[in-house]
């Protein structure tokens, strides 16, 4: 079946939901186009096709698959996990711990700021949450799930969206080199199982939560860790104060 034929079924399978037909980049739906064919994947649409039309659902369908846009997956070299997207209204837009312009930053993501100040020479902590500016240079900020119910942290999760995030963990896996694996929490470590560790770099350490981060993740250096591995391997470092306002 050619491409344009297969975008037209997941049109009709998808509609409704999270228009995937139009909004998933071209390398990453060329990665994980298998996965849209398998009944996981009809049952996803279908239990969110019911979600959305009785309950508000973040983030909007247009922002579902906007992790797929900022840089093709053969592209990535740092990967950060996170469990689901935030649930309070305007923060949620596709990308894992970061906000929209105007919404203040999410404690977890304060801690990751102030990590990043101390870790990192001349990071002044930005007025703003958008993370937008390291997806553009290979950071991809996935969630394990990516819708969620208002107000309802974890009310899609085992739906289907963590099948088709570890496929795409895994094509990274098999398909990349030496990407940096930052896990923060047991959540994350326990997502990265698929990994090969022999052609990637895994980094642990405590969730950045308020109930975790001063267990080892404020002083886990983990932004200047990874720029070390990746300049090892001859690749370009990650600029973490390259954060325009989207």
């Amino acid at each position: 079946m050619g491409t344009n034929h297969l975008f037209a079924k997941i049109k009709l399978q998808a509609k409704n939901t999270c228009a995937l037909h139009h909004s998933i980049g071209h390398s990453w739906f060329q990665a994980i186009e298998p996965e849209f064919k398998k009944p996981y994947f009809g049952e996803l649409s279908q239990f969110l096709g019911s979600e959305r039309s009785k309950s508000t659902i973040f983030p909007p369908e247009h922002l579902v698959w906007s992790w797929t846009h900022f840089c093709d997956i053969q592209n990535i070299k740092v990967v950060i996990i996170g469990q689901d997207p935030y649930h309070g209204p305007g923060q949620a837009h596709g990308l894992c711990f970061s906000v929209l312009k105007g919404v203040p930053p999410p404690p977890s993501l304060v801690n990751i700021f102030k990590e990043l100040a101390s870790d990192i020479d001349g990071f002044n902590i930005p007025k703003h949450g958008n993370l937008t500016g390291w997806a553009k240079q290979g950071v991809l900020l996935l969630n394990a799930g990516l819708t969620v119910r208002s107000g309802a942290a974890n009310s899609h999760k085992d739906k289907g969206w963590e099948t088709l995030t570890d496929a795409v963990i895994q094509w990274i896996s098999s398909n990349c080199q030496g990407v940096v694996f930052l896990l923060w929490g047991a959540f994350a470590q326990k997502k990265a199982l698929v990994v090969d560790k022999k052609k990637h770099h895994l980094l642990n350490a405590p969730h950045p939560s308020p109930l975790s981060a001063h267990r080892g993740f404020l002083g886990c250096k983990h932004f200047s860790k990874c720029n070390e591995l990746l300049l090892k391997q001859n690749n370009t470092p990650v600029d973490w104060s390259k954060l325009p306002i989207e």
